[in-house]
């Protein structure tokens, strides 16, 4: 029986940075199984290709596509709670903000979170997504089992014991190997973070960067480039009851309406932008702010404004040494300007085969130039210079960010390359869910 599917026509796709976009042919938003087999089946004869977006945070362009676009924000149910085994499972398209609150309900929740919760299951195992924390891994390692619907139609159940092999290259799978209809997740009990954030150097962080991992579950700390100062953040369980309020309007009028502006004034004068790191600091990060809250409350906060970022992992004990590096290269070169903050985080390594921290513990280098209104600042020296000292050191780029990384070096960076390769080549031979970005990746 055809449903006869209905495909817009006319969608803009834009990423939430406005920074890639794309105009599909057909834009479809299915409501079950029988319809993704339809579009997959009109695309087949009317050769095109087939993309499936989840909630578009992606600054890059891996969801891009001028052909069809699935967007799977209608198959967002909760599916199972098993209390027991503390697992849910849910369809692909649920945000993980509606997820929190639902396992909220029931007393559960997930040990680790990004800072964006507007992302769907099934996309943020797609390009890695992970926050910090060097007892956890990235975000898919908390995938128990998932549903795969490949090219031909039909639906693969993976996880350690079923279809493994699928199931560590399906965990991290670019949205390459067929469509994520249901993603399993471990969960543990519910509980709330006590968050403490404190002013510190970038000399004593890193000289002591073993203590700081130690003594804190979610350690991570912030760097102020063209100076010394850090701002270190602990957020850890605990029983004590919440929340504690912070001082949310002084920090978001300040910390967004001032801090546009003055980047926005910077574009003209970019000497300004050590100053701006400096007055910042001194503003909102240079006294010490506790919080205690619900955990997916803590792990995720604002991400203010558009900008460009670039995110690679390198081996944990490489740290000191590349952000030294950075901090040099900075220094030496007049030209090259850096906003606040670069972001330093950690996690733990894992067998899933494209991800980032693959059998090594890692550490995370978030760098960030924002767009004061959507103003580009030019940051491509500093980009180069940035990607160098990763690459030298080891590193792998976060797939959901921008860089120039092609299939020569991922074969160098991932050992299970090849493997992922031929299960992309069998269960997609005609590349009907590749695209321009993937393309760069695979061939």
């Amino acid at each position: 029986v055809l449903l006869q599917v209905h495909g817009q026509g006319g969608v803009k796709f834009q990423n939430w940075a406005k920074t890639y976009g794309s105009s599909p042919e057909l834009y479809f938003q299915p409501t079950s199984v029988e319809e993704i087999r339809e579009i997959l089946e009109m695309a087949r004869q009317r050769v095109k290709r087939v993309k499936v977006v989840g909630g578009g945070h992606s600054p890059s362009d891996i969801a891009c596509t001028d052909d069809f676009m699935i967007n799977m924000g209608k198959m967002n149910r909760v599916l199972k709670v098993d209390k027991e085994k503390q697992q849910v499972t849910v369809e692909g398209g649920i945000l993980l903000l509606d997820l929190n609150i639902e396992l909220s309900n029931h007393r559960l929740a997930l040990a680790n979170l990004g800072a964006v919760s507007e992302v769907t299951a099934a996309g943020v195992i797609g390009t890695g997504t992970h926050n910090t924390g060097i007892k956890h891994g990235i975000l898919p390692t908390q995938v128990v089992a998932l549903t795969l619907l490949t090219a031909s139609g039909e639906i693969l159940e993976c996880s350690e014991s079923i279809n493994g092999d699928l199931f560590q290259a399906a965990r991290l799978h670019l949205g390459c190997l067929g469509i994520v209809l249901t993603v399993t997740f471990q969960c543990v009990s519910q509980f709330h973070l006590h968050e403490v954030a404190f002013p510190s150097t970038l000399t004593e962080v890193l000289d002591h960067l073993d203590d700081h991992l130690k003594r804190s579950q979610y350690f991570r700390f912030l760097w102020f480039p063209h100076s010394e100062n850090v701002s270190i953040i602990y957020q850890d369980p605990t029983n004590k009851a919440g929340p504690l309020s912070s001082s949310w309007l002084w920090d978001y009028a300040v910390g967004y309406y001032l801090l546009e502006f003055l980047l926005w004034i910077s574009t003209f004068v970019p000497s300004l932008v050590c100053w701006i790191n400096c007055f910042f600091f001194w503003l909102l990060f240079s006294s010490r702010v506790e919080n205690i809250n619900i955990s997916y409350k803590v792990f995720n906060y604002e991400c203010r404004f558009k900008q460009h970022v670039q995110d690679w992992a390198i081996p944990i004990e490489k740290t000191k040494e590349a952000l030294l590096e950075l901090k040099a290269a900075l220094e030496n070169n007049p030209k090259l300007v850096a906003h606040y903050p670069v972001e330093v985080r950690f996690a733990r390594g894992d067998d899933i085969w494209l991800s980032p921290c693959f059998q090594q513990d890692s550490c995370f280098m978030n760098i960030i130039m924002y767009r004061p209104y959507g103003k580009n600042v030019p940051h491509l020296n500093y980009w180069l210079t940035y990607e160098g000292i990763m690459k030298k050191h080891g590193g792998r780029p976060h797939w959901a960010k921008a860089h120039s990384c092609t299939r020569k070096d991922f074969e160098k960076m991932y050992p299970a390359f090849p493997k992922f390769c031929s299960i992309r080549e069998k269960l997609d031979p005609s590349g009907i869910f590749l695209n321009s970005y993937l393309e760069k990746v695979f061939y």
